[in-house]
């Protein structure tokens, strides 16, 4: 799906002209940039969030001359998917977690237990 699939699907879903959606996107998009850019981070509950990341500076190499480069620091977006959309995207795994959570709760009982005596 590309944008202008996503301007229609908006349109189509909630009853709006296609420049309408597109201004409703567009203003979404740039809430999430102006905020990322600032250093702030924008959660959106059972979706995910977006912050900014800092890579360090680090040293690297030249694929074709082997030379030795030094790479500068980089402020980059990041995403981090929810769980509802992992759940989404895959069900199965997220049914492995949930069943893995309670046996792990109860594996550290008994030991929290041990440790107070």
């Amino acid at each position: 799906m590309n944008k202008t699939d996503l301007i229609e699907h908006l349109a189509a879903k909630h009853e709006l002209s296609k420049a309408e959606a597109g201004r409703v996107l567009e203003t979404l998009l740039d809430a999430v940039v102006t905020t990322v850019k600032k250093g702030g981070s924008v959660s959106i509950p059972g979706f995910g969030s977006f912050k900014q990341h800092a890579r360090a500076a680090r040293n690297g190499v030249n694929p074709s001359t082997g030379a030795k480069i030094k790479i500068a620091a980089a402020k980059l977006p990041k995403f981090t998917p929810g769980a509802g959309f992992k759940a989404a995207v895959d069900p199965k795994a997220a049914a492995k977690k949930a069943a893995a959570k309670p046996a792990a709760k109860a594996a550290a009982k008994p030991a929290a237990k041990a440790k107070k005596k």
